[in-house]
Parts: structure tokens; C-alpha cells; sequence
């Protein structure tokens, strides 16, 4: 049983397992699990306790992980809220729960100590984070948000936590020309399943992290064995890779050809990527709010 479920959803190791899967599985032990935010900028999430392993996916500040082991090395284990991810990170990025007020819409803003461009910046956030504001303050004409922890960031860069856009697809166009990173989920680097992930969220639509998960799961399977019929904001995909449709013949994506997030008319990019390992189109996918 503990080998047939997939290890990047499910908290089961065979010492450990989350105790929702207590007369499931086989395991050790089970335990309830505590809830944490991130309340680090950005944190990497590994498959194994061990920096030198590539990530898997990034946590970004203001999410929930609920943590079911944590290491006298300073890794914690546990479960993201926001996609189910599984696996491990450094316990030092966690803090205690708040609800978020408002979310990132910029594809990254600054972390200042002050309300204050001049200061130093303490970090950045990046598309998608969450943050609580507990206030407002202008500088020289402009207004920066106050952040629980004591932080500002400038006010318009930020959007209500609730808020849902129309065409999700200009958040993944505004990510145009940010560097390929496999397992990147920022805007200093991302993979194709993130574009899509981050996009889809700014549009009040969850899909999950990966391009396999995405394949079998985000919205409606429809047609594509025509291309040309496609819309905007329906996702194509091949083994191992996904795309969103940005207009007529027209491919958004984060891919490792031009190792960013770029536009590739269609019909070249299909003929382009049925020569390589990733062949021909498996499945196309039409994204819609429940």
C-alpha cells in the first residue's frame, strides 16, 4: 500500500504517516500534525531532508503547511495547503497561522522595514504570496501597506486575498521572460505547471502543481485533435510538459527551449516538441471556477 501512493500527496512514510491514514496504511506511527505558515519569503520544498537535492516545488509566504515531523537539523516534513504538496523544508521559514488580508499581484514587490523606497529591502514577495496588512502609511505621495510583522510593501502591488480576474491568463503573461527553473514556483524562476498553477490561482481556480496532476485533473478534458479550435486559457499538454493557449496559434509557457516563460506560435512549437522526448500532444484541458 505505502508504495502505490505517490509520495508528493500523501504524508506516509513507513515510520510516520499522518493520522487521517491510521487503518489505511501501514506506518510506525501516526500523529495528528500542527499547523504553520510560511511566513519566510520563500522557502524550497525538497523530497529528502538534504539541501543538495533538487526541489521539488516552493512554498510562498503566507501559505499553510501542516508539519508531522520535524529534525534537530532544522528540517520539517509535512503537507502544503494550498496543492497537497508532501515533503521537506527548513522549519526556520515557519511561524504561527494569521488570516491573509491581501495576496501579491505584482510578479514581485519588496520587503521594506519602513514605509520608505529608500530603505534597504528586508526581501521580496513574489506573485501569489499572502500577506495580513494592519495599516496604510504614505511616503512622499506614496502608500505602502503594513504588514503584521512589521514590514511594508508598496500598497498597490497587492490585490484583496479574494479577489478573482477575468482572464487568469495576463498573470502568466505578465510572468513573460522570467527565467526556466525546474520546481521554481517564483517569479525569479518557474517550470511550466507553475505558470499555469500561479495564473489559474489569480483567477480563483486551483489546480495542482504538477504537469501530470494537471493533466488528469485541472478542469474539463476536451478536444485536440484540432489545435486551431482551442481558446485562450485552455492548457495543452505532452508527456511531461503543459501550456496554456494565449490566442489563436499562439503557446504560453515555461519551457526548457528558451529556458523562459515565452510565447512560441503553435504550430511551430508542435512540430518543434514531436522531435523530442516529449512527442506528441496527450491531452488538452479547459479550466473553469467551480
Amino acid at each position: 500500500m505505502l508504495q502505490a501512493l505517490d509520495r508528493r500527496r500523501h504524508p506516509v512514510r513507513p515510520d510516520l504517516a499522518a493520522i487521517d491514514y491510521e487503518g489505511r496504511v501501514e506506518a510506525g506511527r501516526f500523529v495528528e500534525g500542527e499547523v504553520f505558515q510560511i511566513v519566510s519569503d520563500s522557502l524550497c520544498l525538497r523530497p529528502e531532508p538534504r539541501s543538495d537535492r533538487s526541489i521539488d516545488t516552493e512554498v510562498l509566504r503566507g501559505e499553510w503547511l501542516t508539519v508531522y515531523a520535524q529534525t534537530p537539523e532544522g528540517w520539517a516534513w509535512g503537507q502544503l495547503d494550498t496543492d497537497g504538496y508532501v515533503g521537506w523544508l527548513s522549519s526556520d521559514g515557519l511561524g504561527s497561522v494569521q488570516s491573509a488580508t491581501h495576496r501579491v499581484r505584482a510578479i514581485r514587490t519588496y520587503r521594506y522595514p519602513g514605509a520608505d523606497l529608500k530603505f534597504p529591502p528586508l526581501g521580496f514577495l513574489s506573485l501569489g504570496a499572502q500577506v495580513t496588512v494592519v495599516g496604510e502609511v504614505e511616503t512622499r505621495g506614496l502608500t505602502y501597506a503594513l504588514l503584521s510583522d512589521g514590514s511594508a510593501v508598496v500598497a498597490k502591488h497587492l490585490v484583496p486575498v479574494d479577489l478573482v480576474e477575468t482572464d487568469w491568463v495576463s498573470a502568466a503573461e505578465d510572468l513573460l521572460g522570467t527565467p526556466y527553473l525546474w520546481g521554481g514556483r517564483t517569479s525569479l524562476g518557474l517550470d511550466c505547471s507553475a505558470l499555469v498553477q500561479l495564473a489559474a490561482q489569480a483567477g480563483g481556480i486551483d489546480v495542482p502543481r504538477d504537469s501530470d496532476m494537471q493533466e488528469a485533473e485541472a478542469g474539463d478534458e476536451i478536444p485536440h485533435d484540432d489545435p486551431a479550435s482551442l481558446l485562450r486559457g485552455d492548457l495543452l499538454f505532452w508527456k511531461g510538459h503543459v501550456g496554456i493557449i494565449a490566442g489563436p496559434n499562439k503557446l504560453l509557457h515555461a519551457n526548457g527551449f528558451t529556458m523562459t516563460v515565452a510565447y512560441e506560435p503553435l504550430d511551430q512549437a508542435i512540430k518543434r516538441i514531436a522531435e523530442t522526448e516529449w512527442g506528441a500532444i496527450t491531452k488538452a484541458r479547459r479550466l473553469s471556477r467551480d
